[in-house]
């Protein structure tokens, strides 16, 4: 296990949708690709290994871990390097890899969405440090992508 990096990215938002509404536009590959990637390719049902589709040329595969609406969305990935041409496409359990979980919760302001993806500091040592800040930022990104579709009328 490599102690010296961090093991989670975590990020939370509020927005103005109900979590029906959320909950699909993370877990219907119809719907997510309005925010995350630009296809998918399969079903996220529990054991299903979809592919999400970057681009052209930049495909990973998932493993989906729970999906129980509409509450909790969970599955399991290789984080790829950023300055790969493609990502993981291949079976994700035999692989070091993180466990992406979205959590979600109601209030009177609308939906807490809770993002948090764990395992970094499992992943080897000499990839660890740069796709935990190449993931944090990308999260970062995706869920203000996320935000900004929730929060349209």
């Amino acid at each position: 296990m490599n102690t010296a990096v961090q093991d989670a990215v975590e990020r939370q938002i509020t927005v103005r949708a109900k979590k029906e509404r959320v909950f699909n536009a993370i877990a219907d590959p119809e719907q997510i690709i309005a925010w995350f990637p630009d296809r998918v390719e399969g079903k996220f049902e529990v054991g299903e290994r979809p592919i999400i589709c970057f681009g052209d040329n930049y495909k990973v595969q998932l493993y989906v871990v729970a999906n129980e609406p509409y509450d909790y969305f969970a599955y399991r990935w290789v984080p790829a390097d950023g300055d790969a041409d493609t990502g993981y496409v291949g079976d994700v359990l035999t692989q070091p890899n993180t466990l992406v979980e979205f959590r979600l919760t109601e209030s009177a302001a609308g939906t807490t969405v809770t993002l948090k993806e764990s395992g970094f500091a499992s992943l080897p040592e000499e990839t660890a440090a740069k796709l935990f800040k190449g993931n944090t930022d990308g999260w970062k990104y995706m869920i203000d992508r996320l935000e900004t579709l929730m929060n349209q009328e």
